[in-house]
């Protein structure tokens, strides 16, 4: 069974696009098998390992409205070694779409219970923003990886998103937890980066990733040939930064498993 892991966060621009492309080409790049699911209307998971999504005869958005079968959608991402589910601009109406539909909430999940076992991760790079897209994605997953910036406004941001999760935990998806804290953007030498940065180790513990991601500029320019920065300049430091994180990610999963096999 993959693990099904939601990358989000409701404030834009704190790098869940950069995460999802790259840690999924990451974790290609140790052996494991992975399906990245693009449910933001922008697309540019989509752009981002080299698919045009406006050359998209069918995408997500046929799946959830059950349209399509998920693995005639389903394609090889053209740069990262990843397997795609693609979006485009259709998905900006998937709220008026998926509010006239019974289950409505677990239609991904739904979606993506049958393939699960032919993956080991499953990333969903969701919008930025909280609808009836994000809820279905918090539904279909195991746990929540959530990219930040250490600004003033992020802590804000991220105790709305709390109180959406727990909301969720409640209602719908009670195994939902919360995968890790992803620092992104960062740096050190910028003293309220560090301020922010102590605030989350001290709130989320041993749930905040020991992997930074700082700004870097191959990493920045890598969307705009298509590619992750694994490929486009694999010795760039936003490149290391991904593999480090996809080395913790599995070293913690294996961590886990091994406590619970030792509890049982």
């Amino acid at each position: 069974m993959a693990r099904v892991i939601a990358i989000t966060n409701q404030k834009g621009g704190v790098g869940k696009t950069t995460t999802s492309v790259n840690l999924a080409a990451s974790l290609v790049a140790t052996k494991r098998k992975v399906l990245l699911v693009d449910l933001d209307p922008q697309g540019n998971a989509t752009s981002g390992c080299g698919v045009d999504k406006n050359q998209q005869e069918q995408n997500v958005l046929d799946v959830l409205l059950g349209d399509a079968a998920i693995r005639s959608v389903v394609q090889p991402a053209v740069n990262g070694g990843f397997d795609l589910l693609a979006a485009n601009g259709d998905l900006a109406a998937a709220d008026v779409h998926l509010m006239e539909l019974d289950n409505k909430e677990t239609r991904l999940k739904q979606a993506l219970d049958p393939i699960s076992d032919e993956y080991d991760y499953i990333f969903i790079d969701c919008p930025p923003s909280l609808n009836m897209l994000t809820v279905n994605a918090l539904v279909a997953a195991g746990s929540v990886l959530i990219p930040m910036q250490c600004e003033y406004y992020a802590l804000e941001g991220i105790s709305s998103l709390m109180d959406t999760i727990n909301q969720i935990v409640e209602h719908v998806n009670p195994q939902l937890q919360i995968e890790g804290i992803l620092r992104t953007m960062y740096d050190p030498r910028n003293r309220l980066a560090t301020e922010v940065s102590g605030q989350l180790q001290e709130y989320f513990g041993d749930k905040v990733y020991r992997s930074v991601i700082p700004r870097n500029v191959r990493l920045a320019e890598a969307p705009s040939y298509g590619m992750p920065a694994l490929q486009y300049d694999r010795l760039s430091t936003g490149a290391k930064c991904y593999l480090a994180l996809a080395g913790e990610i599995i070293r913690r999963e294996e961590h886990s498993r091994s406590e619970s096999t030792v509890t049982h």
